[in-house]
């Protein structure tokens, strides 16, 4: 099984790269532009280094996108601009890489490899604010800032190339993801931030009350489901809310990283303007139509799910000071 990863270096990448290697059938082949501004880095990689293709590109790259897919089985989409506050500072930028990246991804799948299953992940805050107590994929998008417009966009994209080109596209909506391997700051996912925050004995600063609800999942759990939808053709051409069923509280949520990481400490504060403007409100999601297709349950709960992420990232520390 050959496997390509589009943006393997990343938060979500890494972690799927993991799991696939753990498939012994599994060729991968790990394309990243290691881009600055997504602090990105190789050495996330370097325990599985010896076991992966690792490309340096971009898929914004029109030649190097028509050869990298070539002969590929599975096209996992990470690839992105993943900041929500950074969008709206670089919105160019963020439309080059999460929609115009997008389509040139689509475009080399369809000139070079029609036949590869191509699974993208996209974000549960294309809906904007949840209109509904229990948001599912009937549900409006009303995207509240730039990074949400343009997956939403991406979405699209891949259920048109699907339906035009009949191309094998699976869109997979994940709500806050968290685990080992996250990006340590503030714009990149709000529980590994805590989680940093935390492990570094640093006060969790929430806005308001922290009484919005949000859906989180262990990113382990989100990686099985990639891998379950790749092989799913059930799934192809179509859009789908993945995740679990538990929700929570930010409160709830730092409070569990504060008790499970034992450093920390929470913290209230009133609204910035700039973060208020974007603020979605509480928000279930309800996997409910994938789930009916796929029949899976998460391994992990917020607790079992921090607890795992301490274990992992603490021999991932251990191996760092051996070398």
């Amino acid at each position: 099984m050959r496997v390509l990863i589009l943006g393997g270096a990343g938060f979500l990448g890494n972690n799927l790269v993991r799991r696939c290697l753990a498939e012994s059938a599994s060729e991968v082949t790990v394309l990243d532009s290691l881009a600055p501004l997504s602090h990105s880095t190789k050495d996330s990689l370097n325990a599985v280094w010896s076991d992966i293709n690792f490309v340096l590109g971009d898929i914004r790259d029109e030649e190097l996108m028509a050869e990298v897919v070539r002969e590929k089985d599975i096209i996992f989409c990470c690839a992105a601009q993943t900041s929500h506050s950074l969008s709206m500072l670089h919105p160019i930028e963020d439309a080059e890489i999460n929609s115009l990246g997008s389509l040139q991804v689509l475009e080399a799948i369809r000139l070079n490899n029609k036949k590869a299953m191509v699974i993208y992940s996209s974000s549960s805050t294309v809906i904007g604010k949840a209109e509904q107590s229990i948001v599912d994929e009937d549900h409006p998008e009303r995207p509240l800032d730039i990074y949400s417009a343009h997956k939403g966009v991406a979405e699209k994209y891949f259920r048109i190339y699907h339906r035009s080109h009949d191309l094998n596209t699976v869109v997979l909506r994940f709500g806050n993801l968290y685990g080992p391997y996250g990006k340590g700051y503030s714009q990149f996912g709000f529980v590994n931030y805590f989680i940093h925050l935390a492990q570094t004995d640093q006060p969790i600063e929430i806005f308001g009350t922290g009484e919005q609800t949000r859906s989180v999942m262990y990113v382990e759990d989100a990686v099985d489901i990639m891998w379950r939808a790749a092989h799913e053709p059930r799934l192809i051409g179509e859009t789908y809310f993945a995740g679990g069923t538990e929700h929570a509280t930010v409160r709830e949520i730092a409070e569990a990283v504060v008790s499970v990481f034992e450093r920390g400490s929470v913290t209230y504060s009133t609204w910035p303007d700039d973060r208020r403007r974007i603020e979605i409100g509480p928000v279930s999601l309800s996997s409910s139509r994938l789930r009916s297709i796929i029949d899976w349950e998460p391994s992990h709960d917020i607790r079992s799910g921090l607890v795992r992420t301490r274990a992992v990232m603490e021999e991932a520390s251990r191996q760092r000071e051996v070398r």
